[in-house]
């Protein structure tokens, strides 16, 4: 890829995020258009358009991340029966991982929320699920 993504600028702090996790190869925020609230967004850090590109040896540390920030939603978030997770790709050329409390089907099939971001909530919920991790 030759332009970095929205990801990649967030992760170089061109643009600001709610920061939830960070490790060697993964980053994690809040989603400020969540189809549910404390839908967490999580990425690698290395830029790869399409999770069939996504090297072996990163599939790992995707997917313990990925574990680490369900347990600490489970937590957080105690009144939801599952944390759903989706592979996205398709309106950022950047692999990732969203995931969220849900109870339903229907929660996990909503749309996002197109208002504007509560900033607020969104960095308090960040330091409770970080909190929990």
């Amino acid at each position: 890829m030759n332009e970095p993504s929205i990801f990649t600028k967030i992760i170089q702090g061109d643009i600001p995020c709610h920061k939830v996790y960070e490790d060697e190869h993964t980053f994690a925020f809040m989603d400020i258009q969540p189809v549910q609230e404390g839908m967490v967004v999580l990425i690698l850090k290395k830029q790869i358009d399409y999770f069939e590109n996504v090297p072996t040896e990163l599939i790992k540390p995707l997917f313990d991340a990925a574990q680490k920030i369900t347990k600490a939603l489970k937590k957080t978030f105690t009144n939801k029966k599952r944390i759903a997770l989706k592979i996205e790709g398709l309106d950022v050329p950047h692999i990732h991982v969203v995931l969220y409390p849900i109870n339903s089907g229907d929660e996990f099939r909503a749309m996002p929320d197109k208002s504007e971001p509560d900033h607020e909530n969104l960095a308090d919920l960040a330091r409770k699920i970080s909190a929990n991790l």
